[in-house]
């Protein structure tokens, strides 16, 4: 039976949206006072009469504004518009203050720079540049249409036409500088946090693999010593009568042997992968070779369970690599894992690059794993341990400047690639 899927979940409002939004809420308390005490000041103090009940219905609407925005705290939204339009409504209370109070010969005309670099820092490219647009049309229109105002003698005076051009143009020079170079500024700062987020993320990777690899490398050296009992014992068996007299026991003692060596093999690779070689030297080998030599020792007994498509072109010289196998052995055991009754590797020489992949019928992956690939614990199996193997691939690849790529194929089944440089295994350089 299929259930309807449940109605999605409100999304809450993201912490860097609540933030920028607070922000502007203080701003904008800031800005009525700021504005109620230069109101009160200019015609309280100056005698400079001007239009209170027009502008304190201005500050009332900007006051409303504020508790219209905390009101909706809960539905902020993590989008640019919320915080463009916020930014836009702000601009014309300044613009409806400046109307008001003289215009462009107004000296508070260059506030509207203020809403321009809180654009440039919070807002998109497009919505900044537009916030230098409609500041620069609200201060173009502020010379000819405005309320002018009737000054005392002693404050009395005219700003030739001249002069209100030449401030209009020094604004929108200054705007568009600040916007340029703050916009590039803010990039490079969440480039810079964006890498150190992934440092960090590497770290703790790394740091996950260092307490995987001291465990692993425990159990290896705890596994060792039976495993080589048990290779005594199966050749001491294998040389007892009755075993050698019977034909079927002969043989299950030689498969037996045959898994406790492979067993050994991987405990040494562990050990290997851990920097633990005893006694073991770099095998020099070439690159067809150490896949065949990969392959056949996952088929064991059996050649059918998969097949080589060797597109490698000329052989070249190689250092086996033991964690690079282990990675296509753990490839190989995810595709038996998944049903696939056909499974292929494809060895593909694509200039400087080696691409491994593995092939297979199966179950395919699940959307989940492929969007998050290569994370720890990634899988649809619900064996505790579980989702380990990419994992494991994964930071067997980085120190060799590789990658890992993973689809599902069309006609069914999945395609894994392990692609990295031949550089990192050649033992000379290649071309």
């Amino acid at each position: 039976m299929q259930l309807s899927p449940a109605p999605p979940p409100r999304p809450l409002p993201s912490e860097g949206a609540g933030r920028n939004m607070r922000l502007l809420v203080q701003l904008r308390w800031l800005a009525v006072g700021g504005q109620l005490a230069t109101i009160l000041v200019v015609d309280g103090l100056l005698g400079i009469r001007l239009p209170l009940v027009p502008m304190a219905s201005v500050l009332a609407a900007l006051v409303l504004l504020n508790l219209a925005t905390l009101a909706r705290r809960s539905r902020w939204s993590d989008t640019n518009l919320p915080l463009f339009l916020a930014l836009v409504l702000d601009v014309a209370a300044l613009t409806a203050q400046l109307y008001l109070s003289g215009g462009a010969g107004n000296p508070f005309v260059s506030l509207y720079l203020l809403q321009v670099v809180i654009g440039a820092i919070l807002l998109d490219i497009w919505s900044s540049w537009a916030l230098v647009a409609i500041t620069g049309a609200a201060f173009a229109l502020l010379g000819p249409f405005h309320r002018p105002l009737t000054l005392p003698p002693g404050y009395a005076s005219s700003l030739s036409d001249a002069f209100l051009i030449g401030n209009w143009i020094n604004f929108v020079l200054a705007a568009t500088l600040l916007v340029a170079f703050v916009t590039r500024i803010a990039a490079n700062l969440r480039d810079r946090d964006a890498k150190v987020a992934h440092l960090h993320q590497r770290a703790v990777e790394e740091e996950h693999i260092v307490r995987m690899g001291l465990l692993a490398s425990g159990a290896a050296h705890e596994l060792g010593t039976p495993l080589s009992s048990i290779s005594v014992l199966l050749g001491d068996w294998k040389n007892e009568p009755a075993i050698r007299r019977n034909p079927r026991f002969a043989a299950e003692v030689d498969d037996m042997r045959a898994e406790v060596a492979r067993c050994k093999d991987i405990v040494s690779g562990i050990l290997f992968a851990a920097g633990e070689v005893t006694g073991e030297a770099p095998t020099r080998t070439t690159l067809r070779t150490f896949l065949t030599h990969t392959l056949d020792r996952w088929r064991g007994s059996d050649p059918g369970r998969a097949t080589f498509e060797d597109r490698l072109g000329p052989d070249i010289p190689i250092v086996a690599d033991r964690a690079l196998a282990q990675a296509l052995t753990n490839l190989l055991d995810n595709a038996l894992e998944a049903g696939a009754r056909s499974i292929a590797l494809i060895a593909l020489r694509d200039g400087p690059m080696l691409r491994l992949t593995v092939r297979d019928d199966g179950n395919g992956f699940a959307d989940r794993i492929l969007s998050s690939l290569g994370k720890p614990y990634n899988t649809s199996k619900d064996r505790q341990g579980a989702g380990l193997g990419l994992y494991l691939v994964t930071n067997v690849l980085r120190p060799l400047g590789g990658t890992i790529e993973a689809l599902n194929r069309d006609g069914g089944g999945a395609e894994t690639s392990l692609v990295l440089p031949v550089e990192s295994l050649a033992l000379e350089k290649t071309r």
